[in-house]
């Protein structure tokens, strides 16, 4: 599979690095965003995730494993293109993720709504993502809620990386 990429993939990349956020090391603050959003939302998995260059980090997460995952299957690969949380209602009905092997396997994915973390203008370091295994619907208000948790863990990441260099 492919994945489209911004126009501002390369500032992109190089402010994810700057961040720090791609180590491993898990941040509490941020698993608990994920578990609220995950109660909020009703959701089996809600997950945080930054795209590197070739995988997709899951920072945190309820209802799933944190790791890695190929970035050429990420869903997040299309919320990273706009500031608009991104929803799809049915990822059956889509021909972008239909044939996805998370769609056709585990954790089978039905809908999927993520919202990017907006870092700086333009540089969107990944997504909080809510996945179903079920179709759902997901209103204008479901949307603004969603993007306040996003920018909660943006302004976690961003906590971090100022006391890392303090």
């Amino acid at each position: 599979m492919s994945f489209p990429i911004g126009p501002h993939e390369a500032e992109r990349l190089q402010t994810l690095l700057e961040t720090g956020a791609l180590d491993a090391k898990t941040e509490p603050a941020l698993d608990r965003i994920c578990e609220e959003a995950q109660l909020h939302f009703e959701v089996p998995i809600c997950t945080i995730t930054l795209l590197d260059k070739a995988q997709q980090l899951i920072k945190a997460a309820q209802g799933i494993e944190p790791g890695e995952t190929p970035r050429d299957i990420a869903f997040c690969n299309y919320t990273v293109l706009s500031d608009e949380v991104f929803v799809v209602t049915d990822t059956l009905l889509d021909d972008r993720f239909k044939d996805n092997p998370f769609v056709t396997g585990a954790p089978f994915i039905r809908f999927y709504a993520g919202a990017p973390l907006s870092f700086l203008k333009n540089i969107r370091l990944g997504a909080l993502c809510l996945i179903d295994t079920k179709p759902r619907s997901f209103s204008r208000g479901d949307k603004a809620e969603l993007q306040l948790y996003a920018d909660r863990a943006v302004r976690q990441i961003a906590a971090s990386e100022f006391e890392k260099r303090g």
